[in-house]
């Protein structure tokens, strides 16, 4: 199976998307360790912001490996990037200050085996597929831990698997009302996949714009950061929670406005579109 992958015109290439959402991804996971620095969780947003920039590279990757006729495969590239970043996420959350680092680099493992297992077992012999399944791992990797960060306000294993809770008026630790404990991993794991594969899966087709497929992208990424900040007043304090919720808003509204305008752009283009007449046949 073999295609012509070409860039939209206009577009960035995407080893370029590739290297700013990886490393704005790092950047901002790690901001959020100015919590623990300095004995606050007001930087607990920057997680937002860590898996979003995450976000719209998984976008890149995912049109460019659906561009070899796999359109279908959309939603479950969305689905397999989570499946195997979670593994490198959990695994690295032991690692203290090398945690985003290591989520990256374990879960580009796990998926460069998931790839050479398609391409070479299952024989889908898709030649960007290796690189785009190892890709989409550590997408899913930094996505889970920056939306993790953000409702907890750290990325170690002890504060995703601690929290406290109220026995006779006494505060006690619970592992059943922490992030992981309480299952409100797998709803970050569903708000993260369905941002990843939403914005190509919306915009793919004969006009599709790579500036209107990332807007997209990013305006579902603070679509979920929205419920991140929802679920982060269960875990941290109310003035961290609340400022979270107000980045989140703006941020959303922005990028859907944004969205709104470039699809009024490309919408116009087809104003003096002509109808594909179909020729009928001689009977």
């Amino acid at each position: 199976m073999t295609a012509q992958i070409t860039v939209t015109e206009g577009g960035i290439p995407h080893n370029k998307v590739m290297i700013m959402g990886l490393v704005g991804s790092l950047i901002a996971i790690y901001l959020t360790y100015l919590n623990t620095l300095m004995g606050t969780q007001a930087f607990s947003f920057f997680g937002g912001f860590g898996a979003i920039a995450a976000l719209i590279w998984g976008s890149s990757t995912i049109k460019r490996l659906c561009s070899y006729g796999i359109g279908t495969g959309v939603p479950s590239a969305g689905m397999l990037a989570f499946g195997s970043g979670v593994i490198g996420m959990l695994m690295a959350t032991k690692f203290g200050m090398l945690t985003p680092v290591l989520a990256l680099i374990i879960a580009a493992i796990v998926g460069a085996i998931l790839g050479f297992i398609s391409n070479n077992i299952l024989n889908m012999r898709i030649p960007v597929m290796i690189q785009s399944l190892t890709e989409l791992a550590a997408v899913g990797a930094l996505v889970l831990l920056g939306f993790s960060a953000m409702a907890t306000g750290g990325f170690s294993m002890a504060t995703l698997t601690t929290a406290t809770t109220t026995v006779l008026g006494t505060q006690v630790a619970s592992y059943t009302a922490s992030l992981i404990g309480g299952s409100i991993l797998a709803v970050l794991f569903m708000l993260g996949a369905i941002a990843l594969q939403h914005g190509f899966n919306a915009c793919l087709g004969p006009n599709e714009k790579q500036d209107r497929t990332l807007m997209l992208t990013a305006e579902c990424g603070f679509l979920s950061m929205i419920m991140v900040a929802v679920i982060s007043f269960a875990f941290i304090g109310i003035g961290a929670a609340v400022l979270s919720l107000l980045i989140s808003l703006v941020g959303w509204y922005y990028t859907y406005t944004q969205f709104f305008a470039l699809s009024k752009r490309d919408a116009a283009s087809w104003l003096d579109a002509k109808p594909i007449l179909e020729v009928e046949s001689e009977a």
